[in-house]
């Protein structure tokens, strides 16, 4: 009798061995897999194109491989700008001589003439208290022009040759500051607390108008008008090589600049010939 119970004792627990045998192969779950950070695959950051702030079509001077040609090309872009400026100032110029004769010969202006010296008066900073003949020589002084050539390689300079981002972006070729918010462009490497932003420009013809009107009116400026005075006192062609002379507050790198503008002139001279209606 006890051998049977014995005996049925053990097949119980074989039955119950076979039983629970296919689950003890089970790995038991300890925890939720972590992802780690660097498991995380990063957030493609797509980096924002500066789009132009005109609608100019710019020439990409840039993808121009042939110096030769980029020089020539870099040139014919902005030179009709340039000597269009000169014919205005050159026609407001002739007038302000007309007034001056008048001046010499006791006449009155006239409500024209008039007009118009009050109006220039304002533009150029003229001090309306000085005598009228006065204020026709210093605005003769003012409105004059400047030298195709000079231009064309100040632009180059300012603009490594139309390459920049500030050409590119606010057909800015000569470096010019403002200071309203949003005028222009902010520069990438301004100093903490500047304010100053690379004006922006929507056609050459403003650029080029803007930049002619700071050289005849910013007081950085009064050696160069200056010399262009005693140029025309003596009858003397507008020789850039002599008006760059007058252009070293333009950089910090001073008379290096001018000599790097004058070099640039002689090297550069093939392809300014051009403009010689200066």
């Amino acid at each position: 009798m006890k051998g049977l119970l014995i005996v049925k004792v053990l097949f119980l627990a074989m039955f119950a061995a076979v039983l629970l045998a296919p689950f003890t192969f089970l790995k038991p779950v300890t925890s939720v897999p972590v992802v780690t950070e660097e498991q995380i695959a990063p957030e493609i950051i797509v980096p924002q194109v500066e789009q132009p702030r005109h609608k100019v079509s710019l020439p990409d001077f840039a993808a121009i491989r042939d110096v030769k040609e980029k020089k020539r090309q870099f040139f014919d872009f902005l030179r009709p700008a340039i000597i269009k400026e000169n014919n205005r100032l050159n026609d407001i110029r002739n007038q302000l001589l007309a007034l001056k004769v008048k001046l010499a010969m006791g006449a009155e202006l006239g409500a024209q003439g008039s007009e118009l010296l009050a109006t220039l008066g304002d533009k150029y900073r003229i001090d309306p208290k000085v005598s009228l003949k006065a204020q026709v020589e210093e605005l003769l002084l003012k409105v004059d022009l400047m030298p195709v050539s000079l231009v064309l390689v100040q632009a180059a300079n300012e603009s490594a040759w139309g390459t920049s981002r500030f050409a590119r972006i606010g057909l800015n070729f000569f470096g010019l500051w403002c200071y309203r918010p949003s005028c222009g462009m902010v520069p990438n490497g301004r100093v903490s607390g500047a304010t100053h932003e690379v004006a922006a420009f929507t056609s050459i013809d403003q650029a080029v108008q803007r930049y002619i009107h700071n050289i005849n009116t910013n007081p950085a400026y009064d050696v160069f008008r200056s010399i262009r005075g005693q140029l025309r006192l003596e009858k003397q062609p507008l020789r850039p090589e002599i008006l760059a002379t007058g252009l070293v507050p333009y950089s910090e790198r001073g008379s290096d600049y001018v000599l790097e503008l004058t070099n640039m002139i002689r090297h550069n001279q093939s392809y300014l010939e051009p403009a010689a209606s200066e």
